[in-house]
């Protein structure tokens, strides 16, 4: 092994466990390890930002625009109306928002599919008292399940397409992937709408403390004068009142001292986490105080849930520092957080993706404060445009998604989607550009440097060489299961964009080796990206499906498990029949 081998896996070791760990921003991470690769010699210093002009990154930058115009249209509420009216059972509400999530994500990256069907899925919860937890997971899944169907569905299908030509000079063609990717998806959404129901039975009604699973709400209240509370002791709170205590303020200072020695006192502030009603049930009791609203007698006064996104300004912020909303007049007045560790005062809690805010304020400026800050509502308002305006963003994208399918390239048939949207006034490029998910864009262009490192330093080469020693990789069949479980290992602690850019090389010499077509290979690795139903945090949409349904980490093993094993077999079948 040459220098240049090794200190390449060295620095692809280091860079896919800082991702895994999720202690530092990705974008720094792969900047880091781009410039670490040129200072190690991989690569010559005019390829190090070739990454940022690849045709995959420029796509995935005009899908991502595109969907911004497509998720404000709300082509879906109607339809999810006229679905409630119905008086569908539980299985078909969540096969069916379950199934257009997956056709949604077909044509979209999955974060985008998952956060244009969430709102329109908790109306439905709502609407036929379906408990949430049986909703959010299997849309959550279906978008990655969607995915696996197009090329453009995941930038991991884009990423071995653009390895395919640099190999062969030949692309894959758009539904390609769908001879693979459409059977595993069907299948993966209605085993899992079969098993959701018995896997998180309805226990919104169940006591707060009945399950750890349930989503944490954390709260910071004044104890009324009267309020039952007063005269107990904190050891107490959880056994009768269902609510765990972790601050007891009086005047400007702390409480401390044990549990079982502190008494609520009226007039005490009490920040403490509890079930998703129990604060509700407290403040009928006036139990709890949450200081009034200024505008809560105006008419446009609203009460608003909304999810942290990847993408938010909010991420990593304390919730004192929030002058989005401070500045608006909007309170939050609840979260619901992830952090295992709760210190100091709701002032001082931290943001991190997939944490709810409750908020209080005026409806226009709650939706401004969102928009700006690329936080999700979870309830959606109707929306202000014309009914016969929304269908005209889905048409143009069909147009583009047509003029892929009939053999255009991707970046420049979804060029003209965003040039029309634009000169339609429906997308305003700069601030569309600005509204980015730049942390996912810029690891994808800094990785793929990374990526052509692995095959034109002959490390790729030399992992075949050491994989062959134990699997006998002159048969396909063997090849391509070894590749799609690697890749399937991978993915629930790295983002699937970069299981491709580092398997795709190994992929296309476990071809070469056997003298066989690399198609089948390259489709297994961009499958096994995909199908991350194991772990909360090796997909975005994944974690915040943990934050919005309240999951605990074993609830994805679970659930998780018979649909990634089925996905594997079936995959491996389809491959043989089709690929091989």
């Amino acid at each position: 092994m040459t220098f240049e081998q090794a200190s390449l896996l060295i620095l692809l070791l280091a860079m896919l466990v800082l991702f895994s760990l999720d202690r530092f921003r990705i974008e720094v991470v792969s900047i880091a390890g781009l410039l670490a690769g040129h200072a190690l010699g991989l690569y010559p210093a005019d390829q190090i930002f070739t990454g940022f002009a690849s045709p995959v990154v420029v796509t995935v930058v005009e899908i991502l625009l595109i969907v911004q115009v497509l998720a404000r249209a709300r082509l879906f509420d109607g339809l999810a109306a006229r679905f409630a009216a119905a008086g569908p059972s539980g299985f078909q509400v969540i096969s069916g928002i379950s199934s257009l999530t997956g056709f949604i994500s077909i044509f979209m990256n999955n974060i985008g599919a998952f956060a244009i069907t969430l709102p329109v899925a908790l109306r439905l919860g709502t609407a036929l008292a379906i408990p949430r937890r049986q909703l959010v997971m299997p849309v959550s899944f279906a978008a990655l399940l969607g995915g696996l169907v197009s090329l453009i569905g995941t930038p991991a299908n884009l990423l071995v397409s653009d390895a395919l030509t640099n190999a062969t000079g030949a692309s894959f063609r758009f539904f390609d992937f769908a001879y693979v990717g459409l059977p595993v998806a069907i299948a993966g959404i209605f085993l899992l709408a079969f098993r959701v129901q018995r896997l998180f039975p309805d226990l919104d009604e169940a006591p707060a403390t009945a399950s750890p699973a349930r989503r944490r709400i954390v709260v910071e209240r004044r104890i009324p004068d009267g309020s039952p509370l007063i005269g107990v002791r904190l050891s107490d709170c959880p056994p009768r009142f269902g609510i765990k205590p972790h601050a007891l303020i009086r005047g400007d200072n702390f409480v401390f001292g044990p549990l079982d020695q502190s008494v609520i006192e009226a007039g005490d502030v009490l920040l403490a986490e509890g079930g998703d009603t129990v604060f509700v049930g407290l403040a009928a009791a006036q139990a709890l105080m949450a200081d009034a609203h200024p505008h809560s007698l105006q008419p446009d006064f609203t009460r608003v849930e909304a999810v942290v996104m990847p993408e938010s300004t909010l991420v990593g912020s304390r919730i004192r520092s929030l002058e989005i909303f401070h500045s608006r007049g909007v309170a939050i007045t609840a979260l619901s957080l992830r952090a295992p560790r709760i210190e100091g005062r709701f002032l001082d809690l931290q943001l991190s993706i997939g944490d709810i805010l409750t908020l209080e304020g005026l409806r226009m400026a709650i939706a401004e404060a969102l928009e700006e800050s690329e936080c999700l509502p979870l309830a959606s308002a109707a929306s202000s445009e014309p009914a016969s305006l929304s269908w005209r963003p889905f048409v143009l994208f069909a147009c583009g998604i047509a003029a892929s399918a009939a053999g255009l390239r991707p970046d420049v048939s979804f060029a003209g989607v965003v040039l029309v949207l634009a000169l339609l006034n429906h997308l305003n490029i700069r601030q569309g550009m600005a509204d980015l998910n730049w942390p996912i864009i810029i690891m994808l262009a800094a990785m793929i440097p990374i990526g052509q490192a692995v095959a034109t330093t002959g490390a790729a080469e030399t992992i075949a060489g050491w994989l062959s020693l134990a699997v006998p990789i002159t048969h396909p069949l063997f090849g391509i299961a070894l590749i799609l479980f690697l890749a399937m290992a991978l993915t629930p602690f790295v983002n699937n964009a970069t299981v491709a850019i580092v398997l795709a090389p190994i992929a296309l010499e476990f071809a070469k080796a056997g003298n066989h077509a690399p198609h089948a290979y390259l489709i297994a690795v961009a499958a096994g990206a995909s199908l991350d139903f194991l772990t909360p945090f090796g997909h975005h949409n994944n974690t915040l499906a943990m934050g919005i349904g309240g999951y605990r980490f074993s609830d994805f093993l679970r659930a998780g498990w018979p649909v990634a094993v089925t996905s594997y077999g079936l995959a491996l079948i389809l491959l043989a029949l089709f690929w091989l």
